[in-house]
């Protein structure tokens, strides 16, 4: 019998590094160390530490929101980021930077907010500026998924 493939994700309650069978429901994901839902349908909120540890030892794809809570269409991507994070479970990683709040903004070369940008093994494959619904961000990562042979996050 073949063994189950895993792809690795970092808890941000925690930062231990957890294996994740494929074949296990992202919601049902709980961290191994502190028993906190791993939030794997869910757009989690980083600083720039976490940010740096999810990267580095994250399988998959990582969708990054950086973002600032007086910017308008910041504000009105949010829900539209929140409902791709539940449509992409299982296949990528969601999370949101605060700008005013992040010096790794500046680092990753981020000009002006909102940011998007996905990243492959820590290594940036594409990003993109301004407001996207939902339906636009999903087709976005898609797009890319197929790009890669690393296991489905």
């Amino acid at each position: 019998m073949a063994a189950a493939v895993s792809r690795r994700v970092v808890c941000t309650s925690c930062g231990a590094v957890n294996r994740v069978p494929d074949d296990k429901p992202a919601p049902a994901a709980n961290c191994g160390r502190c028993s906190a839902s791993l939030g794997l349908d869910k757009a989690v909120e980083l600083d720039d530490a976490m940010l740096r540890k999810v990267l580095q030892k994250t399988t998959g794809l990582v969708l990054l929101d950086v973002w600032a809570p007086w910017c308008g269409p910041c504000r009105a991507m949010a829900p539209h980021f929140t409902s791709a994070a539940k449509a992409l479970a299982g296949e990528a990683r969601l999370a949101k930077l605060n700008a005013d709040h992040s010096q790794m903004a500046s680092e990753l070369g981020v000009s002006g907010i909102p940011a998007l940008i996905l990243f492959r093994e820590g290594r940036i494959i594409d990003r993109k500026a301004g407001l996207m619904s939902a339906d636009l961000l999903i087709q976005w990562v898609r797009g890319h998924a197929h790009l890669t042979t690393t296991p489905k996050f």
